[in-house]
């Protein structure tokens, strides 16, 4: 099926099945419910992490706040994965969020590395947390890109009524006015 454009030159990001499939999978309130979830949990954790960078107080809470954060990760991963499967037919690098799943690849990887550093003791503490900052940093990047094309599936939504709304009311002046030339005639 072609793609509706959402402008002149830009697919728009569901076909009307895949915007059908995406308001009726639970999975969608899944990750509506765990992307904030996770965001606090990324804001108290780096304040913890900040907090032991500039005082050394807080160890325990700060590396603690980060394997919760990076479980947060992990788990709104998983469950987007199967979203994209439910809506678009393939768990990752569906077309109108592949660039949003590469860059996930490079969040994961951080806090991977910042666990994998913290099981083997293969950086310093310090080390660690700022491998933490890192990947917190590709955190806030790549959550813009998702809450970006959040907004666009918006504006295209509202376009869509707007569309549907404009063409129900042109059928229904081309009606009155076939009337009005029937009674005329």
């Amino acid at each position: 099926m072609q793609q509706q454009t959402a402008g002149a030159d830009r697919p728009a990001l569901y076909t009307e099945e895949e915007r059908q499939r995406r308001d009726q999978t639970p999975w969608t309130l899944v990750q509506g419910v765990l992307a904030p979830l996770q965001f606090i949990a990324f804001l108290v954790s780096l304040f913890l992490v900040v907090r032991f960078l500039q005082t050394g107080a807080g160890e325990s809470a700060a590396t603690v706040s980060v394997v919760v954060k990076t479980l947060f990760l992990y788990t709104i991963m998983v469950t987007g994965a199967i979203w994209e499967k439910v809506v678009f037919g393939q768990y990752l690098f569906a077309r109108p969020f592949f660039w949003e799943d590469v860059f996930s690849m490079l969040v994961i990887a951080l806090h991977t590395g910042y666990l994998w550093a913290l099981f083997t003791g293969w950086l310093t503490v310090r080390e660690q947390m700022l491998l933490a900052l890192a990947a917190y940093a590709t955190y806030v990047v790549n959550a813009g890109q998702f809450i970006w094309k959040l907004r666009m599936a918006r504006r295209e939504g509202e376009r869509r009524k707007l569309e549907a709304a404009a063409a129900v009311g042109v059928g229904a002046a081309n009606s009155q006015g076939r009337g009005a030339l029937e009674v005329a005639a």
